[in-house]
């Protein structure tokens, strides 16, 4: 059995971290309530653009646009995650989703957003083309519009023939769910397309100005509105993650310091009834 000095020691260290983990408790719920808020905000937003945009290029016909067209080539792929741990499987799931989806890693190029992302990718040998990690610590749509302008110049000049959006969507405050969403060239899938040729074979997509043009316009709008969705849905889970995995820490510090009170109780009554008997066997000797 442990010391009763040991078990202080150890109450006492565990006591300390406990305060630690419950100030950042706090820090995070704060923290979720602001983005919470601009999450939810966004969310109607995020999901019109991409739903108008899928709508609009089913209904364009043969379209023939640089941003439009599949061709071979490397996936680019925006990786969300944060720049700090203590937050549970938050950036742990993104990692390993985004392993699974991309395939090799010499056809992988990722635009890093988020230090713990970024170093656990490149560990594992995927080449990081850009790093926006600082992007992470209040995200603005400025941000998502200089990410958006890179992905889609290094899209232009064939460094990357797809781009897609590595997130995690904030569902509630317990439910965090990672995202692999493919932006361009925008698929369909085969349900889609029966649908488009059934219902609206007839209805085409009129352009004005010209088709190029508006798409000029258009495509760069689509990808900066979701990526900016991306980053306020990862900052609201990231939050949130941090939350639930510091009030499971502050619960298990709580336990056990219970169970060490319990150690250092049984401890003290050991060692009070040992000097009991041996003040009872002196007594018995001398008499």
């Amino acid at each position: 059995m442990a010391s009763m000095r040991d078990i202080k020691r150890r109450r006492e260290s565990i006591q300390s971290t406990g305060q630690i983990t419950k100030a950042m408790k706090l820090v995070a719920t704060v923290k979720l309530q602001k983005a919470k808020a601009r999450a939810e905000e966004s969310q109607p937003y995020f999901n019109a653009m991409y739903a108008t945009v899928k709508s609009m290029l089913k209904r364009s016909g043969n379209i023939r646009h640089p941003y439009l067209e599949a061709a071979k080539g490397k996936k680019g792929i925006i990786v969300i995650t944060s720049n700090r741990g203590l937050a549970g499987g938050y950036n742990s799931n993104v990692i390993k989703m985004v392993a699974e989806k991309a395939g090799n890693k010499e056809d992988a190029v990722i635009y890093a957003v988020g230090r713990k992302g970024r170093d656990a990718l490149a560990r594992r040998g995927y080449h990081i083309e850009k790093d926006y990690s600082e992007v992470m610590n209040e995200p603005l749509f400025s941000d998502a519009s200089a990410i958006g302008k890179q992905v889609l110049a290094d899209f232009a000049e064939g460094k990357i023939s797809e781009i897609y959006l590595a997130y995690t969507v904030f569902k509630n405050t317990v439910s965090h769910i990672p995202t692999f969403l493919r932006l361009l060239p925008v698929a369909f899938d085969e349900t889609e397309e029966d649908e488009v040729q059934e219902t609206d074979a007839l209805t085409l997509m009129n352009y004005e100005p010209e088709e190029e043009e508006a798409l000029e316009l258009i495509i760069p709008k689509y990808i900066n509105s979701l990526i900016y969705g991306g980053l306020v849905q990862a900052l609201a889970s990231e939050n949130g993650a941090r939350m639930q995995a510091m009030d499971s820490a502050t619960n298990n510090a709580d336990e056990m310091i219970s169970d060490l009170g319990l150690k250092y109780n049984r401890a003290r009554q050991s060692s009070i009834t040992q000097e009991l008997t041996e003040i009872i066997a002196g007594a018995n000797a001398i008499s």
